[in-house]
């Protein structure tokens, strides 16, 4: 029996753990093909490469990113070939699978819940004597209707077989993201989420997990993910994995979990800050809401002061990203409460901040709960809000638009020194600058075009020229200083005129040559002749210190300088401000 095992991921470089645990789960009876692509890739594209494989089953790992593709890809499948057996599974259409029997006639079978034995045994009846009734765990049709078998018991994770060691994926391991799962469930019983269903947290074999790591380092993989809901839910386990990672970690792998902040104790962050190699972790934190009474309303618990303590130890410890999640349209939070839970977090100056919007995912309570607050969301895939009792539709275009430049002028880190000036000096709060700012984009239309770096520069100062803030020059100096330190070459053409004549720039080279020690001892070392002034060099007048501004955060008002040597040995750029 030729069988495929498939899925649809968002980008060519996630790799899907679902399919890999099927394929290691049902040998050595059942040898299974992994077929992967991306929910960009053309419909018929995919439908002929399956196709081509002659297979008598396929299951398809399904979730809310890739369903509506898959469905179509499953729709065609059958066209062509109505004896193929398709069998859809994962968390997408684990709820409400009666529904998806019903809508959909060329679903032969859905695998619900926790799959790997289940898909077995489903294997054995469809090769054997096809009485399905003793499959645990599947929808089914029999006598012209949908029957549903009830589930079996939790699996134990420790015997499962590992999912890395398959010949054909070491090829790619260096070029796509490595899923890791060291537990399964959550503790917490959050609403909005499919896991608060679950209940308890199960842990695979420690020995066999690390095992697993050291095969993947060894064989190129460079960025590992681990998928546990609360990686550090005990304290020693976590405190193991960190150490194990920390001593066993090769040269350019990237470790990335996701945290509960506020349960984090100090002594394990101490650990971090004084023993992780700078850039080895990477945090991911749901911070979804400040907002107490909405917690309270989708039952999660959080100590907004605790997790503030831990992002910002983190943060001081200068060794670990860490990216935040908000989720708008929560329960009874509205603009206002958004606005304040946006500030809340953006104090702590993550790296990275996520602006989401509340999806209602088949089976989560607030979903279930939908008509206690009105909710107005998407029939298809993501499920998206649209509105609640509490939040209109024309709030939701609003925070969009704020999330929209959020991503490009903050996640982006290309002008850091000028956003923190903006939301620090000239805008009431930071979600008020993203929130005036998105607006004009939007209403400029260019949410609707591309952008090269040039045009994000233009278009920020084109906004801030509109609005006539005060101290433009000074702004636009943070501007310049943001665009030049991110550039490894003389940009030919900037997005400014250049604030120097001919004339004007000789006499300061001539200061320079006459008296490097002006820059300071890093730039008289560098003993640039006249050539190299001219031709690797950038200057530019600024009307405030930005030495002192750099230094001390005050602000000085004269007439300044900075120059910038773009180093073509080195590939680097220095800025000399004076």
């Amino acid at each position: 029996m030729n069988v495929i095992c498939s899925t649809l991921n968002a980008k060519f470089i996630h790799t899907n753990l679902a399919i890999r645990y099927l394929k290691a789960y049902a040998a050595p009876e059942f040898t299974i093909m992994l077929k992967e692509y991306t929910i960009k890739d053309p419909v018929l594209n995919i439908v002929s490469d399956l196709y081509q494989a002659k297979p008598d089953v396929i299951g398809f790992s399904c979730y809310i990113w890739n369903i509506e593709e898959t469905l179509k890809v499953v729709n065609m499948l059958k066209k062509v070939d109505p004896s193929i057996l398709i069998i859809l599974g994962g968390p997408e259409v684990t709820y409400d699978t009666a529904e998806w029997m019903e809508k959909y006639p060329e679903v032969d079978f859905i695998v619900i819940g926790e799959g790997e034995q289940t898909f077995k045994q489903l294997l054995h009846e469809i090769s054997g004597a096809k009485d399905y009734r003793n499959v645990h765990g599947i929808a089914y049709r029999g006598n012209g209707e949908v029957k549903i078998t009830p589930q079996m018991n939790k699996l134990d994770l420790k015997e499962l077989p590992s999912p890395y060691r398959f010949p054909e994926d070491i090829a790619v391991l260096g070029k796509r993201v490595t899923y890791v799962e060291t537990s399964r469930g959550c503790p917490f019983s959050c609403q909005f989420c499919l896991s608060s269903i679950e209940v308890g947290v199960r842990y695979f074999d420690r020995e066999k997990i690390k095992a697993d790591i050291r095969y993947l380092m060894d064989n190129g993989a460079k960025t590992i993910k681990f998928v546990d809901r609360t990686f550090n839910i005990s304290r020693s386990y976590a405190l193991e994995m960190f150490r194990f990672l920390i001593d066993e970690h090769l040269p350019g792998t990237v470790f990335q979990f996701e945290i509960t902040a506020d349960i984090m104790r100090p002594e394990v962050i101490e650990f971090l800050n004084q023993e992780a190699p700078k850039g080895l972790f990477r945090f991911e934190i749901g911070v979804q809401s400040t907002n107490d009474y909405t917690n309270e309303l989708v039952r999660r618990k959080q100590n907004f002061e605790k997790l503030t303590r831990t992002v910002t130890m983190v943060k001081e410890g200068r060794k670990i990203d860490q990216h935040l999640d908000l989720i708008a349209g929560l329960p009874e939070e509205d603009y206002s409460s958004f606005r304040k839970t946006f500030n809340d977090v953006f104090e702590m100056r993550p790296e990275e901040l996520q602006l989401g919007f509340l999806k209602m995912l088949r089976g989560t309570g607030v979903r279930l709960r939908a008509d206690e607050h009105h909710y107005v969301y998407m029939d298809h895939s993501p499920y998206e809000i649209l509105s609640n009792n509490v939040l209109s539709f024309d709030d939701i275009v609003r925070i969009k638009q704020v999330e929209d430049v959020l991503e490009k002028y903050w996640n982006d880190h290309r002008m850091d020194y000028t956003v923190e000036y903006l939301v620090s000096h000239v805008f009431p709060s930071p979600f008020d600058f993203f929130q005036e700012f998105g607006s004009y984009w939007d209403n400029k239309g260019w949410s609707r075009i591309g952008h090269q770096l040039e045009d994000l520069f233009r278009r920020l100062y084109s906004f801030l020229e509109a609005r006539s803030v005060e101290n433009l020059e000074i702004i636009a100096g943070l501007m310049k200083y943001d665009y030049l330190r991110n550039h490894k070459y003389k940009p030919r053409k900037p997005w400014w005129a250049a604030s120097l004549d001919k004339s004007e720039r000789s006499q300061l080279y001539k200061q320079l040559m006459d008296n490097p020690t002006m820059l300071g001892d890093q730039f008289s070392q560098l003993q640039l002749d006249e050539k190299d002034l001219y031709k690797h060099t950038l200057l530019e007048e600024l009307t405030f210190d930005l030495g002192e501004y750099l230094t001390t955060g005050h602000l000085k008002k004269k007439t300044g300088y900075l120059l910038v040597f773009f180093d073509p040995s080195r590939d680097q750029t220095l800025l000399f401000p004076f």
